[in-house]
């Protein structure tokens, strides 16, 4: 069972998913006005909530804000159910071995909040969807599709021959990360912290492309890296769409 202790979280939860939460916790003590939101979602979904002493929430959950959820896992979707959900020009993330969980919780909010279509991850050596990633993508998990699958490189192999192409994002590129044509179907790899992209998936890659630094820092990190491509990508789709 998976579980949520924050507000915000919750109610996007309970707006997209609100078959999977089980039962809520709540602070029965005033001063927590958003938690009327929270009743209200909880009636209308028909999910089960009890008011309880801040005491008995600091015991479950120390660092609450006034509610404890308990949630069903999240489901996977299917490579399948994601490109044709898509569209004819999906925009899809693959993450090579993100395995630090904040970094995907960010990862996940930039790729939501840039209209991202689909997020895959690798079966190996990739943090799941846990309480910390939901928490960290202020709810943004909620609205996104992410498919596993048991081997990357083989996966953009597919994705290739369906006309998808493959940008990587790396420090050492061919290029810079507007020299694409984002409003084809694309899917931006990201690889991990300490090791990159790994050299089989950076192979699949039809471009690497970096983002110039100004300052004595030479790189940014993973989700901050994610975000300069991901919204590089709405940018040229919303121009091409003349929005």
């Amino acid at each position: 069972m998976d579980r949520i202790i924050r507000i915000n979280p919750l109610i996007e939860v309970l707006k997209s998913s609100p078959r999977r939460v089980n039962k809520i916790l709540l602070q029965k003590e005033e001063g927590h006005r958003p938690l009327g939101i929270i009743v209200g979602l909880a009636k209308a979904a028909h999910i089960p909530y009890l008011f309880v002493p801040k005491q008995v929430l600091d015991k479950t959950a120390p660092h609450h804000q006034g509610v404890v959820a308990v949630l069903s896992p999240k489901a996977f979707d299917t490579l399948e159910s994601v490109l044709a959900a898509a569209g004819p020009a999906p925009f899809l993330v693959l993450l090579d071995e993100i395995e630090d969980p904040q970094n995907l919780g960010a990862i996940l909010r930039s790729a939501e909040g840039a209209g991202v279509h689909g997020i895959l991850l690798p079966e190996r050596r990739s943090a799941g969807l846990t309480e910390t990633v939901s928490e960290v993508s202020s709810g943004a998990l909620e609205h996104l599709r992410v498919a596993r699958v048991p081997n990357l490189a083989q996966t953009m192999i597919q994705l290739r021959e369906k006309g998808v192409w493959l940008v990587g994002a790396e420090g050492e590129g061919d290029g810079r990360f507007w020299e694409f044509d984002y409003t084809q179907p694309v899917g931006i790899v990201l690889g991990s912290e300490g090791k990159g992209i790994r050299p089989l998936v950076r192979k699949n890659c039809d471009r690497i492309l970096s983002i110039p630094m100004g300052g004595k820092v030479n790189s940014l990190n993973v989700a901050s890296a994610a975000s300069v491509f991901f919204f590089e990508v709405l940018r040229q789709r919303r121009i091409a769409a003349g929005g």
